[in-house]
């Protein structure tokens, strides 16, 4: 009889599971002949489940013909075990060989048997397969793991860089016309807390908190005459300005991602009024996405709040008193009442003064 050579095999935890104290010395003796050095035993079948919660097995060798609970029971017992991720192996054993037996037990998760009377060279053979195999699917569910885990850094690694790619994109578009570049991050902000104010669900909040800083990204394509001019627009002018929108959505379409078709609906969108007169296709009340609607109100207050080449900023009190006016008309009823609930003079700090701009 050749005893166990992979040191992993000889330590591997081997249960017995037999009513029979001569028949788990016997076997105890034959196991410690083998070299294998971490075998554990018991004649009580209630006390299977205990054992392999307390010493998690690698192999159970199971005797089936026990008086009260018998081997088939023990099998029902430790199918958590034998069909989860352990897949725990069992081996029985029995002299009966009965065909009715043998399925009787595979059915319920038994990988082989061992016939009574043991043969010892037989019983190291089946005992070091089963182990073998074992520690090959445990190696194989680790470096599972590993893939799994590499995978999800990678990924995670992945989106960093695309909402990184993201701000840079939104600070671009607001370096031209606004000279903190905090604009587009506090647009961000504002909205996020609109949309939970709403009641959106968290992960809405925080696309919307990722894409509502890219609203006017088709500004980069507008030129400085139209832009930067101090005082009002001509109408060609105004069409000019109006022509941001289409811009932006272009620059953010066709991506597949949540966050960039939510970057897409925004920019398109943000200039839509509830009362059908915003540009540039005319949607009126719910029709207009309600994430366009959130950076619609946000955009104003924000522009409203802080200076731009063509006005100066006006007092907080001022700018809630002309969006109020603006209820039903510019903006959605909903979204003002959701607004009013918010901290607005906090809203107008420096983006980076913002414990909650992340």
């Amino acid at each position: 009889m050749e005893g166990a050579r992979d040191p992993e095999l000889r330590s591997a935890r081997i249960l017995l599971v037999d009513d029979q104290q001569a028949n788990v010395l016997a076997l105890e003796s034959l196991l410690a002949a083998a070299d294998f050095t971490n075998v554990i035993s018991t004649t009580q079948p209630s006390e299977v489940v205990v054992i392999c919660a307390e010493e998690e097995p690698d192999l159970i060798l199971l005797d089936l013909h026990m008086p009260e609970i018998d081997g088939f029971e023990v099998l029902g017992m430790l199918s958590p075990w034998i069909t989860g991720t352990a897949r725990l192996p069992v081996l029985v054993v029995t002299a009966d060989v009965g065909n009715d037996m043998r399925r009787r037990a595979f059915g319920l998760g038994a990988r082989d048997f061992l016939t009574k009377p043991l043969d010892p060279s037989e019983v190291v053979a089946r005992v070091s397969n089963l182990l073998e195999a074992g520690i090959l699917h445990s190696r194989l569910r680790d470096q599972n793991r590993e893939l799994v885990r590499g995978a999800r850094e990678a990924a995670r690694e992945l989106e960093s860089a695309r909402l990184e790619t993201l701000e840079r994109l939104a600070v671009a578009a607001e370096y031209r016309d606004d000279g903190s570049r905090e604009h587009a991050e506090r647009i961000g902000v504002t909205s996020s807390l609109l949309a939970s104010e709403l009641g959106l669900p968290s992960d809405v909040v925080r696309l919307i908190r990722r894409a509502a800083p890219l609203h006017d990204v088709g500004k980069l394509v507008i030129s400085d005459s139209v832009l930067l001019k101090e005082g009002k627009l001509s109408p060609e002018e105004f069409e000019v300005m109006k022509s941001h929108v289409i811009f932006g959505a272009e620059i953010l379409g066709r991506g597949r991602s949540p966050v960039m078709l939510m970057c897409e609906e925004i920019a398109l969108t943000h200039h839509e009024r509830w009362d059908g007169k915003g540009y540039t296709s005319g949607l009126r009340g719910d029709s207009i996405p309600l994430s366009g609607r959130i950076v619609a109100l946000a955009d104003t207050f924000d522009a409203l709040t802080h200076r731009r080449p063509y006005k100066d900023a006006w007092p907080v009190p001022e700018a809630l008193a002309e969006i109020r006016s603006l209820s039903g008309e510019r903006f959605d009823p909903r979204v003002v009442d959701a607004f009013q609930s918010l901290d607005h003079e906090t809203l107008v700090e420096a983006a980076e003064d913002l414990d909650f701009a992340r």
